[in-house]
């Protein structure tokens, strides 16, 4: 590997972090010695780049920085490829197009080489268990606006309750969807099927925290501190 090259894949180890990660992580990551992290990091930061930390206490690129778009490799593609099929398979129709857009949009500009391995790649997503599209399209819309959403939930024994929620996210598992968020009623983090959920309503009111702040304490609570 080049060292221009591996000063790139430096730099996308740090884009990805949102906390600082040390030299060991980045020299077991990147395959190098421990010495080379530190010479590289050193390189870096004498070029400009905000990079902050210092050995033994780990590194983080500030936020703000901006790379210029890079030459996807072929794994990169494949990631891309399937996870937007998904999408295209399992979100609601707005989510679906968008998917399918952003596929052609990515696609457009590769060169000839990756334009064809992505138009015939072998990577398929096939249709899941998706609920109601238009029950999932206000489910995202509450997440965005940061609204409480009034719920007609029925649950596994078949009993309908009336719920006010503060939705958190949107998980998508094999045979199911299922809508994370804190329960008024029951005064803490609660799941619920999609496919349970009779209908969904916006009540117009912002929820009293920031949804990424909910977001980091359902984590916390649920252990999935390093969920995606």
């Amino acid at each position: 590997m080049s060292r221009s090259a591996r000063l790139l894949d430096l730099i996308q180890v740090l884009r990805r972090r949102r906390r600082p990660i040390t030299a060991s992580e980045i020299a077991e990551e990147l395959g190098i010695s421990l010495r080379t992290v530190y010479r590289d990091i050193a390189t870096l930061m004498a070029q400009g780049m905000p990079i902050e930390g210092e050995a033994g206490l780990g590194y983080v690129l500030k936020p703000g920085f901006f790379l210029p778009p890079l030459m996807l490799g072929e794994n990169e593609m494949d990631a891309i490829i399937l996870g937007l099929r998904f999408v295209s398979q399992r979100g609601d129709k707005a989510l679906a197009v968008a998917a399918e857009d952003a596929l052609a949009k990515i696609t457009a500009v590769l060169p000839p080489g990756l334009e064809d391995a992505a138009a015939t790649s072998g990577l398929l997503a096939g249709p899941g268990s998706t609920s109601d599209a238009s029950r999932l399209a206000a489910l995202r819309r509450a997440i965005r606006a940061e609204e409480k959403l009034r719920l007609s939930y029925v649950d596994k024994l078949g009993v309908a309750t009336e719920r006010v929620v503060w939705p958190v996210a949107i998980g998508f598992f094999d045979a199911v969807e299922m809508l994370a968020a804190w329960c008024e009623t029951r005064s803490d983090f609660r799941h619920f099927r999609l496919d349970r959920i009779a209908s969904a309503a916006s009540t117009g009111e912002r929820m009293p925290k920031r949804q990424r702040i909910l977001l980091a304490e359902w984590r916390l609570v649920e252990g999935l501190g390093d969920l995606i």
